[in-house]
């Protein structure tokens, strides 16, 4: 069983950086973490995904270069750097974490976070 805490949303102006986090307790060994966004009235997008034993990583391409996701083993903890945030970036972001590697697939993931909102202000 795997719990996911989110945090680092919030309002920011177009062109801004955020970092979201993404806590988690309980088993972690060969699970894929991912981050995906949901905009109102769309359906959840993947974004990125990190394998927790040796940390590679799959974008989206859209936002390959402005997004980066890591991880800290440490503090059980996978982060989502944003950069360069635009209007069309405004959503809600969701950490999930599962066991398949079709980590670009929603289905992919048995565990979910609560999401944190993300406002990117023109």
């Amino acid at each position: 069983q795997v719990q996911l805490v989110e945090s680092g949303g919030g309002l920011v102006q177009a062109g801004g950086s955020l970092r979201l986090s993404c806590a988690a307790s309980g088993g972690t060994f060969n699970t894929y973490f991912g981050w995906f966004r949901q905009a109102r009235g769309k359906e959840r997008e993947f974004l990125a995904a990190i394998r927790w034993f040796d940390s590679n990583t799959y974008y989206l391409d859209s936002v390959k270069g402005r997004f980066t996701i890591s991880r800290d083993n440490a503090r059980n903890t996978v982060y989502l750097e944003m950069n360069n945030l635009k209007p069309d970036d405004t959503a809600v972001y969701y950490c999930a974490a599962g066991y398949s590697r079709t980590y670009y697939s929603t289905t992919a993931y048995n565990y979910w976070g609560q999401g944190t909102q993300v406002t990117v202000s023109s």
